[in-house]
C-alpha cells in the first residue's frame, strides 16, 4: 500500500511552471495592444486629415490593425485554451483530493501522509483557482481592447469614406470653376482683341503717311530714328508729334473699353547689336532701350494717358526682328513697340 502511494507521489504533475508561462504571455500581449493601440491613435490622429496620400496611408495602417486584429484574436484563443487545460487540471486535481480523502477514511495507518496530501492539493487547488480567475479578467480586458480597435477602424472607414467624398466633390466644384473661368477669361480675351484692332485702325488711319511706321502682328511699330536722336533717349519734335496722336487715340479708346478689363499699353524699347561706345549717357544698349521706353511711357502720361495703364521694358539687342549685321537689318531693330495687353 505504501508502494502504490509513493507511485501515484510520482505520478503528481506540477502545473505551476505552465500557469507563469501562460500569464506571462497574456501580459506580453496586452502590454504588445496597448502600445500598437496608442501608437496607432497618434499615427491616425496626424494623418486621417489629408488628402490622397494620406488616405494611402490610412487604408495601410488599416490592414496592418487588422493583421493585429487577427494575430490577437488568436492570441486569445491560446488564451482561452490555456485557461481550458488549468481547469481540467483542477478537475484532476480535486478527483485526486477526493480519492486520497476515501483512502483516509479507509486506511487509519496513512492518516497523517494522506493529511498532508490532501493539504498540498487543497493549496494548489486555491492558488490556481486565484490564476484563473486572473485570467479571465486579462482575458476580458483583451476582448474590450480588440472591441475598441475594432470601433477605432470602424471611425477611420467612416473618416475615409467621408474625406473621399468631400474630395470628389471638391474636385467637382474646382473642375467647374475652372471651366467657367476658361469661359470668362476667353469673352475677356475677345473683347480685348476687339479693341486692340479698333485701337490698331485709328493708328492706322492717323499715322499712315509714316513709312517708318508700321504694324507687325499684335504689335505697332515704330523706327527709332522717327523718335529719337541718334544715342540719345529725348523724344525729338517729330517723335512728339506723332506720340501726341497715339496719346489722343488712346484716350478715345479708353473710354469705350469696359472698366472690368483690366489692360495696359505696354512700350518696348529695342536696339541694334552695335556696341555703345561706353563714353556717352548709357553704359550699354539694355539702358538706352530702357531709357526711350520710359521717355515714350512719361510723355503718354504728360499727355493725359493714365500711368497705371502704361508699361515701359527695354530689351536691348536681345530681340530682334531682322537677322544679320546689315545695315538695312540694324535700321528695323532699332525700334519702338507699342502692345495693348491685359495686365
Amino acid at each position: 500500500m505504501a508502494l502504490a502511494r509513493r507511485g501515484r507521489t510520482q505520478r503528481t504533475i506540477d502545473y505551476w511552471p505552465g500557469f507563469v508561462d501562460a500569464l506571462s504571455t497574456l501580459l506580453l500581449s496586452i502590454m504588445f495592444l496597448l502600445t500598437v493601440f496608442v501608437l496607432g491613435q497618434f499615427l491616425l490622429s496626424r494623418e486621417i486629415s489629408g488628402k490622397d496620400d494620406v488616405l494611402n496611408r490610412l487604408n495601410s495602417q488599416i490592414n496592418e490593425l487588422t493583421q493585429l486584429l487577427a494575430l490577437e484574436k488568436g492570441s486569445n484563443q491560446d488564451l482561452e485554451d490555456s485557461l481550458a487545460n488549468l481547469q481540467a487540471s483542477l478537475s484532476t486535481s480535486e478527483g485526486e483530493r477526493s480519492r486520497l480523502q476515501s483512502l483516509l477514511d479507509q486506511g487509519s495507518g496513512s492518516s497523517e501522509v494522506a493529511t498532508k496530501r490532501i493539504g498540498d492539493l487543497t493549496g494548489q487547488l486555491e492558488s490556481a483557482n486565484e490564476a484563473s480567475t486572473r485570467a479571465m479578467s486579462q482575458i476580458d480586458l483583451l476582448n474590450q481592447q480588440i472591441a475598441a480597435l475594432r470601433s477605432q477602424i470602424a471611425a477611420i472607414e467612416g473618416a475615409l469614406q467621408a474625406s473621399e467624398a468631400k474630395d470628389e466633390s471638391s474636385q467637382t466644384k474646382i473642375a467647374d470653376l475652372g471651366r467657367r473661368l476658361n469661359v470668362a477669361l476667353a469673352q475677356r480675351v475677345q473683347e480685348l482683341n476687339r479693341y486692340r484692332s479698333d485701337f490698331f485702325g485709328r493708328l492706322r488711319e492717323i499715322l499712315s503717311d509714316r513709312e517708318n511706321i508700321r504694324i507687325v502682328g499684335d504689335r505697332f511699330v515704330f523706327q527709332s530714328e522717327v523718335l529719337f536722336p541718334s544715342g540719345g533717349n529725348d523724344l525729338n519734335p517729330a517723335g512728339q508729334e506723332e506720340m501726341g496722336k497715339l496719346a489722343s487715340a488712346l484716350l478715345d479708346l479708353a473710354k469705350e473699353i469696359p472698366a472690368e478689363i483690366n489692360w495696359v499699353l505696354r512700350v518696348d524699347g529695342h536696339t541694334d547689336n552695335v556696341p555703345l561706345s561706353g563714353t556717352g549717357r548709357y553704359v550699354d544698349n539694355w539702358e538706352l532701350s530702357s531709357a526711350r521706353a520710359t521717355s515714350v511711357v512719361k510723355f503718354l502720361i504728360s499727355r493725359g494717358v493714365p500711368a497705371a495703364r502704361l508699361v515701359a521694358a527695354g530689351f536691348g539687342e536681345f530681340q530682334p526682328i531682322a537677322e544679320g549685321d546689315s545695315k538695312e537689318a540694324r535700321d528695323q531693330n532699332r525700334r519702338i513697340e507699342l502692345k495693348l495687353t491685359e495686365r
